[in-house]
């Protein structure tokens, strides 16, 4: 992504308190319990604490002085450019006491959610445009075929669903994946959102990868404070991927009931990038329960989360979500399911030139030569007992398969008929029936 879009999507950094947008008291509250918790004294440092330009700060420390909750030290840091350092004062410990009992929240200040949603525009997934080679690129890696690829653009650029089903093996997850980075640029993550006074965390470090100019750079401050607003942390477009584990209530705001604040629930943390559901099927839930919580989020762009009170409120919803599964779609869900879902993707397995180009390039990488008699075997005594049905991940399988037995009988890699066989045996369980 070149600088100037770079710097068309970047939030701008406040300049004075006024442009924060947030409850007065709860920013001079945060100031307070960051002091407390955190025992810093320098502006500079305070600033670094709460994510905000050095005069914003300042304005918050002169405001809390003048409530005689604060007071200058009197010292001057000859370390830190001869600043002034600040203390709490008797009133401002108590002060700082009793918004830490409301809310355990300290540190980066919060973005409101208003603000936000004018952030999430400007870095919309929907305006992204990714090409043929963009696609072709991030896919390089696996051998598709070209319609699948002319399928798989349209419905990345439109930033919607998709629902990519097929017989399982043949690289649902890793085309997802390659989706994910085929998109490229970053989007600006806040650490925290408000919303009615309460705290919502959104930057997660599990979730999102920060640049890495951004990561515990003393001097972020000092150098990102005029370009961009430092209550964001600049990310690649974040990945959300959840399988058989996932649960409707995962899809809700967690709240803590200690730190009396809220954690952003998987699809608000995904804003801006991907949300992959593998396996759909394996869920405790059914998979028309699934798609049913996600059909006002996929028709407009919102969705609706509830706070302890019971009061719902609505967070932008941008977020290309993919769905995978083995099932064929009709017997999930029913019709009304299936028109939310903006593009259905079959993902078939390799017909027999594909799956010899993947056969050939994994033995490559393995160091396996080829052998053309044990490739004849395969192909012609093998592959008809499973009526010549190829899957993707079946090279790998059987490649490493013999890898393992040349490694143990202290041979070099060799690929001979009855490697093949061996290796066969492990891909495949017979039926039959066991006595016990």
């Amino acid at each position: 992504m070149n600088m100037q879009t770079s710097a068309v999507m970047a939030p701008p950094a406040p300049k004075r308190i006024e442009e924060m947008k947030l409850p007065i008291v709860m920013m001079r509250d945060i100031l307070l319990k960051t002091i407390f918790r955190k025992n810093v004294d320098m502006v500079s440092d305070l600033a670094k604490a709460l994510r905000l330009p050095i005069p914003v700060t300042q304005e918050l420390i002169d405001m809390a002085r003048e409530q005689r909750l604060l007071e200058a030290t009197g010292t001057l840091n000859a370390n830190n450019g001869n600043e002034m350092g600040y203390q709490l004062t008797d009133a401002g410990k108590a002060r700082a006491l009793d918004a830490l009992a409301q809310s355990e929240y300290f540190g980066a200040m919060p973005v409101p959610l208003d603000v936000y949603r004018e952030q999430v525009k400007r870095q919309s997934i929907r305006n992204l445009m990714v090409t043929r080679a963009q696609l072709n690129n991030a896919m390089g890696h696996l051998v598709l075929p070209d319609a699948l690829i002319g399928n798989l653009g349209p419905a990345v650029s439109a930033g919607r669903s998709i629902l990519m089903y097929g017989p399982p093996g043949n690289g649902k997850s890793s085309i997802s994946n390659g989706i994910r980075d085929a998109l490229g640029d970053m989007v600006y993550v806040p650490h925290a959102i408000e919303y009615a006074g309460q705290v919502i965390t959104v930057y997660d470090p599990i979730v999102h990868n920060a640049v890495a100019d951004e990561v515990d750079d003393p001097n972020v401050l000092r150098k990102t404070s005029g370009k961009f607003d430092t209550r964001y942390v600049k990310c690649e477009r974040p990945t959300v991927i959840t399988g058989g584990e996932l649960s409707l209530n995962m899809l809700d705001l967690v709240y803590n009931p200690t730190a009396k604040t809220y954690q952003a629930p998987l699809q608000l943390k995904s804003t801006g990038g991907i949300f992959i559901v593998d396996d759909l099927g394996r869920q405790a839930e059914p998979p028309q329960a699934l798609v049913n919580r996600w059909i006002v989020p996929l028709e407009e762009s919102k969705d609706i989360l509830a706070l302890q009170s019971g009061e719902k409120f609505e967070v932008p919803f941008d977020t290309l979500v993919i769905f995978s599964t083995n099932f064929h779609p009709n017997e999930i869900f029913d019709q009304a399911a299936l028109r939310r879902i903006f593009f259905k993707i079959k993902i078939d397995g390799p017909n027999q030139e594909n799956f010899l180009k993947i056969f050939a390039m994994v033995a490559r990488k393995r160091n396996m030569p080829l052998n053309e008699k044990a490739l004849v075997h395969l192909l012609k005594v093998k592959y008809p007992t499973i009526d010549n049905v190829y899957a993707n991940y079946q090279p790998i399988f059987l490649i490493d398969q013999m890898i393992s037995i040349c490694e143990f009988e202290g041979m070099p890699y060799q690929m001979t008929p009855e490697l093949i066989d061996r290796a066969w045996a492990n891909m495949f369980v017979k039926d039959e029936t066991i006595v016990k």
